[in-house]
């Protein structure tokens, strides 16, 4: 199936769509996987798994993508008090996170019981999203846990989304601003079919890896060997981010 983000390296294209199929077919996913960071059956078990982690108890500042497997662990985020930094949607914007807490829900009668549900609907995920505020990185909190989704995953710390590089670009411009340090946490929620061999995911210079993996049945702390970039790799990106991420362009100006 066609996707926005194919085409750039064909492995990981080929990994991407075998990994949709796997899901589909083992009945894995909840509603079509193709082309989405796959939500999957076992999506809340594994948010609860992750929020038993020291790595969680004592984060206070959490950002996590705003995709539809990980609705749960930005749930729980706001249910512990935690206040939650998500991007917006392709990094359109030049404030591209949304900034959201317990004390906003309140102010929007939007009641953390309801918003914190084990199985939250998308109608009350759409309700409680819609009540933070848009801010610039220089109005940001530092990140003490970040939250990536992923297609594929290995146990090396290996990972990849749809394609589009949009994880690696936020968490290299909150590098950029002194957000995310090189000790940061950076931890997905997966479906154990989503978890591949080693050699399937070679990382590149720019690529962010996982330091740990959690599904419904298992937490891996993978002690990735891969080092961390250091910020945004401008020789990596390609024309079509420059042209269609503001922050980006103004970013680059800036250089």
């Amino acid at each position: 199936m066609k996707t926005d983000w194919i085409g750039y390296h064909r492995d990981k294209d080929k990994l991407r769509t075998e990994i949709w199929s796997l899901l589909k077919d083992q009945a894995a996913s909840v509603g079509d996987p193709f082309g989405h960071i796959p939500n999957f059956v076992g999506a809340e078990l594994a948010a609860e798994k992750l929020a038993s982690l020291p790595i969680w108890q004592q984060a206070k500042t959490i950002k996590c993508n705003p995709d539809s497997p990980q609705i749960p662990v930005r749930m729980r985020a706001l249910q512990d008090g935690k206040r939650l930094y998500m991007a917006v949607p392709r990094l359109t914007d030049d404030r591209c996170f949304v900034e959201l807490t317990a004390e906003d829900l309140h102010k929007h009668n939007m009641p953390l019981a309801e918003s914190a549900l084990a199985k939250p609907s998308k109608r009350i995920a759409r309700k409680a999203l819609s009540c933070g505020k848009l801010v610039s990185f220089e109005e940001m909190e530092p990140i003490d846990l970040a939250i990536v989704g992923c297609v594929a995953v290995a146990r090396n710390g290996g990972r990849t989304g749809k394609g589009a590089g949009f994880a690696d670009l936020e968490l290299a411009m909150l590098t950029e601003f002194g957000l995310v340090e090189i000790d940061t946490p950076i931890v997905t929620t997966v479906h154990p079919l989503q978890i591949v061999e080693d050699s399937r995911l070679p990382m590149q210079p720019h690529d962010w890896a996982l330091n740990w993996i959690v599904t419904a049945q298992e937490v891996i702390e993978t002690n990735t060997s891969y080092p961390r970039p250091t910020g945004l790799n401008w020789d990596s990106l390609r024309s079509e981010q420059l042209e269609q991420i503001p922050i980006l362009r103004k970013l680059r100006e800036q250089e």
